[in-house]
Parts: structure tokens; sequence; C-alpha cells
């Protein structure tokens, strides 16, 4: 074989070999690529997510204080009515009927359970809780009948 048939088959081969490595790095290349897309679109896909996410967070937190305050609003209205059923009450049983004449109206109830005799109570001194609570304070004997919530500061 002459020396020019080897330099023609070594450059075939060296063509051929060449040839396969560039379409392998080709192709590697192109799955580099692929990759590559497909990082960029995971991430704007977890991006998106995340967003998503601290969305529905914050509309969970803003309902939860809707809530909150809607479970405030109903303890409220649920107190007035009990205060309202309290004063029915109070009124039912006529313990309220001074409430129910004006000032001027008085003398026109006078004797009735609207208007009370002042006259036999007069001679009573009035006191309540807080005054009470106020004397208890300053008479150390009477504290401690006052704190166990002893009247008349005997043992019940």
């Amino acid at each position: 074989m002459s020396i020019i048939a080897i330099i023609v088959i070594v450059a075939v081969v060296a063509l051929v070999l060449g040839a396969l490595f560039l379409v392998r790095f080709g192709r590697r290349a192109k799955v580099k690529k692929r990759e590559l897309e497909l990082r960029r679109r995971r991430k704007r896909v977890i991006e998106e997510h995340h967003q998503e996410a601290e969305r529905r967070e914050r509309k969970a937190d803003e309902a939860e204080l809707r809530a909150r305050i809607a479970e405030q609003e109903a303890r409220r209205e649920r107190a007035e009515a009990r205060v309202r059923e309290e004063m029915a009450a109070r009124h039912e049983r006529g313990m309220a009927d001074h409430e129910l004449v004006e000032e001027h109206e008085r003398e026109r109830f006078a004797g009735t359970s609207a208007v009370t005799d002042t006259e036999g109570d007069a001679d009573r001194e009035r006191s309540t809780a807080y005054v009470e609570g106020r004397r208890s304070a300053e008479e150390p004997a009477r504290l401690e009948d006052f704190r166990t919530g002893r009247r008349d500061g005997t043992s019940t």
C-alpha cells in the first residue's frame, strides 16, 4: 500500500471520528441547553408557587382576622341580648317600674311600685358595695370579713 492510501485512510478515519465526536458533543450541547431551559422553567414555577402561597397565607390571615372580629361581635351581641333579657326580667317582676315613670310624673304614680315611699327610708343610711369595700380597707378588722364574702362577721 502506498503512503497516499494510508494517509487517505487515516484522514477518512479522522474525519469520521471527528464527525462522531461533533455529533456526540452536539447532542450533549442540546441536552445541556434543554436542561438549562428546564432549570429556568423550574425556577419560574417555584417562584410562582411561592408567590401564590404567600398570597394565600395573607388571605388566610385576613380571613382569620375577620372571623375573630365576627366572633367578638357575636359575643357582644349575645351579651347585649343577655342584658336585654335581664332588663325584661326585672320589668316582669316589677323591679324596674321606677324606670317607667319620669320625674314630673312621680306624684301621679305615688303609692305604686313605680314610686317608693322615701319617708321610711330617710332614717336609714344607704351604702353601696363600693362604700363597704372602702370601709373594710380602712378598718383592718373588717378587711378579712370583706375578702371572704362575709356580711356580718360570722362564719358560714
